[in-house]
């Protein structure tokens, strides 16, 4: 059955209410820990689209999405804190005096943080976009190590090793989902300009594209900035949910978590990156129970730290395995698959 337009439409805002509205019941009656879970989901859908912007429309393979996270959660962080706890933080060495008495409210400092990481990944872009596939991938990990270092080092900027604590929890429930819905929105709007079209064109075929006049170059570091500026939004609500922020956050690890649930939603797929980034978030949490003491009847442990990851990577493998292109590959959702969905048919073998 095709449905028409207008009744795409009405279940399209009836399901972004249904969305609206659950929120604001999570926000009311979760218990602190499985807000905080729900509010990550939320965190971790705007940095799956910044990065599949990069990886699934552009066609660039880069590593170094932790790094501008970092940038982000730094800038918003410095920005936000009082002058008093800037300096109950900052006792090894005092914080620099341009920084020491600035104090601006949280949506300037969570656009200068974006700004802020916007900056740095035009800045290693424009060497780093010259390189292509495993090369660029090494380029821009190595370039997220040097940032890590450098903050770990700058002692009268960053605090150093140390990191910044009492963090202003600005990271509301409304504000993280509100960001998560404005991040779709604008990727979804930007894959459908001529600037998306341009993006998928050079992702399909590169010298093809440079053929039918597509500046390249321009294209690449402008997706380029677009997703770092987007890490910095999500890295700055990660420091502000947790309220505290250190260099070793940030390391590959994280990237490796946002590029997971990219591959697993489905490279090139916005509502696939958004369902994935869920469903991966909550599933690491409901297989904690595997770190500790079990009781399988016929196998008791006293606890095994790190078997919850392997677990967990092997039904990722299983995934992997036999759906490659995961969950929505390059398709979106639309009314017209669930309405449409049949069953696979059994076929019987005749006699």
């Amino acid at each position: 059955m095709i449905l028409a337009k207008k009744q795409k439409n009405v279940l399209t805002a009836a399901s972004v209410a249904a969305m609206a509205l659950f929120v604001v019941v999570a926000d009311r009656f979760f218990g602190s820990f499985h807000l905080r879970i729900f509010n990550i989901c939320g965190i971790y859908v705007v940095l799956a689209l910044s990065l599949n912007l990069i990886n699934g429309f552009t066609g660039l393979f880069s590593l170094g999405h932790a790094g501008f996270m970092a940038l982000g959660a730094y800038a918003s962080a410095l920005l936000t804190m009082t002058p008093a706890q800037k300096e109950m933080n900052f006792f090894l060495a005092p914080i620099i005096a341009p920084l020491a008495n600035i104090h601006l409210p949280f949506i300037p400092a969570l656009l200068i943080a974006g700004l802020v990481a916007g900056l740095a990944g035009f800045l290693i872009g424009v060497p780093a976009l010259r390189l292509r596939d495993d090369y660029l991938a090494i380029a821009t990990l190595g370039f997220s190590e040097i940032i890590r270092v450098i903050l770990t080092n700058l002692q009268n900027i960053t605090n150093g090793a140390l990191g910044l604590k009492g963090l202003p929890r600005y990271s509301t429930t409304y504000m993280i989902w509100g960001a998560a819905f404005l991040s779709a929105v604008f990727i979804l709007a930007l894959i459908n300009s001529a600037f998306g079209r341009s993006c998928r064109a050079i992702r399909d075929n590169e010298i093809a594209a440079q053929a039918m006049g597509i500046n390249v170059a321009r294209v690449k570091i402008t997706s380029f900035t677009i997703a770092s500026f987007m890490a910095g939004i999500g890295g700055a609500l990660l420091g502000h949910l947790m309220s505290t922020i250190d260099p070793k956050m940030f390391s590959f690890a994280l990237t490796y978590n946002i590029l997971l649930i990219v591959v697993l939603g489905g490279v090139g797929s916005v509502t696939g990156s958004i369902i994935a980034a869920i469903v991966v978030t909550i599933s690491m949490e409901a297989l904690r129970f595997l770190d500790g003491s079990l009781n399988l009847i016929f196998i008791q442990t006293r606890g095994l730290p790190g078997l919850r990851m392997v677990v967990f990577s092997i039904l990722l493998m299983l995934v992997i395995i036999f759906r490659q292109q995961g969950l929505m590959g390059n398709r979106e959702f639309s009314w017209d698959m669930v309405t449409n969905f049949r069953l696979p048919r059994i076929k019987r073998k005749r006699r």
